[in-house]
């Protein structure tokens, strides 16, 4: 008899247990699919081998059939050969019949199984056609989980969608399982399946931290113990098993604890003292070995503190420091930073530095101790030149119990800088300095000092400006200042010398001292004038008394020797004393006219001022005065007298004026000059220019006469016939350019004659009176006329070659006099000079040889022979009475050399 039964894969063992060697051969569909399941069960069973043959139908019988198709499970066939196991197949088919109506389904799958890794076929399995799985609403549900697995509706496998992780789903429970539920429609049916997650060694041991921390003292005896902390695994089962080991070291081992149901904890135990001063600190590694296929480990570092102990004193590196530092280091300076060490720690290791008692008071306040950090510090001036060392001893005690004290000492040697200036003093001095002092006089006596050393200390001196001083060393510094050149007061009357001192420092520091040589004067210098001689025109007519000029003589000596007085140097000027022309103030030099000059008696008046100095002895100098005087329009013109031996004045004239008297016939043309007035001024230049004008006659009338402006020559305007009254009476006012201009005034008489009646005169005349004897007077004086002009201009052309034969042939002598150069002058149309007097007058200065000649000439008559020049307004008919044309000679100046 053949029975045949389902199982699931985990009531195997149990049937296994039952039918153990009894013949138990297991069907399913295909040999494969009941070689993986019975593989996938247990190894144990041992029903492997005894698998027959099986064809696609295994079961004959409707019921069982029926049974097969909806579990889709494995089928055990079992022929029964006792009692015993007849009563065992019946348990069987029980278990069975109360598995099949509870409807669920067992698979298990690894965790971390990759995407459409096989579970199962769970449409078979449940006893569902493939073909019926879509139009029957297949479906699978499951809470929190429905994307771990998916159902491929073509084959009706269940495979895995997504990674499954053991850990996450269950944590540390040791049976992790996903429940799902299988839904189909017509009929509505909901099966159960569970699918177990097996645990795999997918996690490494892990600490919860990566370094444990224990303070352990040093003083801490053998075999103490230091509970630490385990690790932990996320596997379940022997993959969560933990092993522990130690790195090597000399000091800890380590000891294992198992805690009941709590797993084995790590013990560290102390096998060696410590010494926190060899080793602060011990790093040690502890790792944790889980007992999964492949083995993973995890570790943590054992950082061990080493706790202190006061057991060491303070410690310097070394018993005496020294130190150099430059003076003047401002407040607050470091110095030196002591830096002791202790080999405790903690409070034992803080330090306290400090000065010691034997320190003085004044190093206290020169320095200052910081007590934490062990620097010390300025903390007031520090002075080269004060102290050049300084001994600090310092004490540094720690914070431990008891305390623990270490000494030191630190010597400060200071170094010189270069801040103190040389010190320039001057000890004498030989003030005031005579001009004519010697050179080599030794005029101060200098002294420096510097306070620095060395170079710092050294000094040089040097003077500016040098001239005419220099600098003698006479001792270590010690100088002499004496006098390298002669001295001119006039030249430079003070001298600011400056005297410096540089050190030989870097920067090099430098001082000065100021001497002022006030050079003394001596009287070595005349009274100079700015200029040799002196020009002053003064115009003639001053009042007496009259300021003319002031001279002004300079002394370049001082004080006395430049105190000036003027004089003058006494000479003759012609029959009287210079004294009488002119005065000059002592003081002031002032020079005053002391009486009216004349410019017709005195031209010029020349004369020397001397000017003397106060010095002993007195020095003195001579300036040369040439005085001019002008002219001034002090003389009206006057009329000339008839030509005779003696000139009488001419009755019937008034007011400086004359009458001339001139027959004129009738039968004379137009123009024709009838008679002419001569005058002379004895002015001269514009004073003595002349200008004639005809009065208007009585009543209006128009007389038939004229005169010409500047030569006053008569002459007629038109023909005369016999309306003209017989007897003319013309006024001539003659009348001179200066300023006011003054004036003489002239009568002509003519007598109007018929051409048969009177001989025509053969020349002017001048009238002194009436008489029978007018026309020969008139010739006489035209005869003397011409021979004077002819006799002057004789001499003039002898003087010029006289004068230009001796430039040429022979050099001036020394206080002689040389003729000047004549200047000739021609008038024009606008005037003519008609001085007809000669004059000449001799000016010379001192007693020796005269300085110069002055001769004047100023001829009226006869005309110059140059071209003639027609006034404006006059007539043009043959009449050459407005031509007007004279030859001048203004000045003929001998100057003596």
């Amino acid at each position: 008899m053949e029975m045949y039964l389902h199982i699931q894969p985990p009531d195997v063992a149990v049937f296994h247990k039952i039918f153990y060697n009894k013949g138990i051969i297991c069907f399913s569909r295909t040999k494969k699919e009941l070689h993986t399941q019975i593989s996938a069960i247990s190894t144990k069973l041992d029903v492997r081998n005894r698998i027959g043959k099986s064809r696609e139908h295994v079961c004959f019988r409707p019921l069982i059939h029926q049974f097969v198709n909806r579990q889709k499970g494995m089928m055990l066939v079992y022929t029964p050969s006792g009692l015993i196991a007849q009563h065992g197949l019946l348990l069987l088919l029980l278990l069975a019949a109360w598995k099949a109506g509870s409807g669920q389904v067992r698979y298990s799958v690894p965790e971390e199984a990759k995407h459409g890794t096989f579970v199962g076929r769970i449409a078979q399995d449940l006893g569902l056609e493939l073909a019926e799985l879509v139009p029957r609403l297949f479906r699978l549900a499951s809470k929190g989980h429905g994307d771990l697995l998916e159902v491929n509706l073509q084959n009706g496998i269940l495979f895995v969608n997504s990674r499954i992780d053991r850990e996450e789903l269950c944590g540390r429970t040791l049976e992790c399982s996903i429940h799902l539920e299988v839904i189909v429609d017509r009929p509505l049916q909901v099966f159960h399946v569970e699918v177990e997650v097996k645990d795999i060694n997918d996690n490494a041991p892990i600490f919860s931290v990566s370094e444990q921390k224990l303070s352990i003292p040093e003083s801490r005896l053998l075999d103490s113990r230091f509970p630490l902390e385990g690790a932990s695994d996320a596997d379940v089962g022997e993959n969560a098993v933990l092993t522990y080991r130690l790195s090597p070291n000399e000091f800890f081992i380590l000891d294992i604890i198992n805690k009941k149901d709590k797993g084995k904890f790590p013990v560290l135990v102390l096998g060696k003292m410590l010494d926190r001063e060899e080793n602060p600190q011990l790093q040690l590694l502890l790792t944790a070995t889980d007992g999964g296929k492949p083995e993973y480990t995890g570790s943590v570092t054992l950082l061990i503190l080493v706790l202190d102990a006061n057991d060491n004193a303070p410690i310097f590196d070394r018993s005496v420091y020294e130190v150099k530092m430059y003076e003047n280091s401002a407040n607050q300076t470091l110095v030196i930073w002591l830096n002791a060490s202790d080999a405790d720690e903690g409070i034992n290791k803080e330090m306290i530095y400090s000065f010691s008692a034997l320190v003085s008071p004044s190093i206290r306040r020169k320095f200052l101790m910081n007590e934490k950090t062990g620097e010390i510090r300025v903390n007031d001036a520090i002075d080269f030149e004060d102290s050049n060392t300084y001994e600090i001893h310092v004490d540094v005690t720690d914070r431990g119990n008891p305390p623990m004290v270490s000494h030191c000492t630190v010597l400060v040697e200071v170094l010189d800088e270069n801040d103190n200036p040389p010190e320039v003093v001057i000890t004498s001095l030989a003030l005031p300095v005579q001009e004519d002092a010697q050179v080599g006089t030794v005029i101060a006596l200098i002294s420096v000092t510097d306070r620095d050393s060395g170079a710092n200390g050294q000094v040089t001196c040097s003077l500016t400006p040098q001239v005419p001083f220099k600098l003698v060393s006479t001792f270590k510094n010690y100088y002499s200042l004496v006098l390298d050149s002669a001295l001119d007061r006039e030249s430079v009357a003070n001298y600011a010398l400056v005297v410096t001192a540089r050190d030989g420092g870097s920067p090099s520091l430098s001082a000065t001292a100021s001497v002022s040589v006030e050079v003394a004067d001596v009287n070595d210098n005349a009274p100079a004038f700015a200029q040799p001689e002196y020009t002053v025109f003064v115009k003639e007519n001053n009042p007496p008394g009259c300021h003319i000029f002031t001279v002004s003589a300079r002394d370049a000596d001082a004080q006395e020797n430049a105190l000036v007085s003027y004089s003058l140097v006494e000479r003759r000027v012609g029959e009287r004393a210079l004294s009488s022309y002119v005065s000059v103030h002592a003081e002031s030099g002032k020079v005053y006219a002391l009486q009216p000059l004349d410019h017709e008696e005195l031209e010029l008046l020349q004369f020397q001022v001397s000017a003397r100095d106060a010095g002993v002895p007195p020095l003195g100098s001579n300036v040369t005065l040439q005085v001019f005087v002008l002219d001034e329009n002090d003389n009206a013109p006057a009329l000339l007298p008839l030509p005779l031996p003696l000139p009488l004045p001419l009755p019937g004239a008034r007011d400086g004026g004359g009458a001339l008297s001139e027959p004129v016939s009738r039968a004379v043309g137009a123009g024709h000059v009838v008679a002419k007035v001569r005058a002379v001024d004895a002015d001269s230049g514009y004073n003595a220019w002349l200008s004639y004008e005809l009065q208007p006659a009585a009543g209006g009338a128009r007389s038939p006469f004229r005169v010409a402006l500047y030569t006053g020559e008569i002459s007629t305007t038109r023909a005369l016939d016999e309306a003209d009254a017989p007897r003319q009476r013309l006024l001539v006012l003659v009348k001179d350019h200066g300023e006011p201009a003054l004036t003489a005034t002239a009568t002509v008489l003519l007598s109007l004659v018929e051409s048969g009646q009177a001989p025509r005169p053969s020349s002017r005349v001048l009238a002194g009176g009436a008489g029978a004897g007018a026309g020969a007077a008139l010739v006489d004086v035209n005869v003397y006329l011409i021979v004077a002009i002819c006799a002057v201009s004789s001499l003039l052309v002898l003087t010029l070659l006289l004068s230009t034969a001796l430039r040429c042939s022979a050099p001036p002598s020394e206080g002689a006099c040389g003729p000047g150069k004549p200047t000739l002058v021609c008038s024009s149309a606008v005037g003519s000079w008609s001085y007809s007097q000669q004059r000449r007058q001799r000016v010379c200065s001192g007693e020796g040889p005269p300085k110069a000649d002055l001769m004047a000439f100023s001829p009226s008559l006869p005309p110059c022979p140059v071209p003639d020049v027609e006034m404006e307004g006059e007539s043009s008919g043959g009449d050459y009475s407005g031509k007007v044309g004279y030859y001048f000679l203004n000045f003929h100046m001998l100057l003596c050399e």
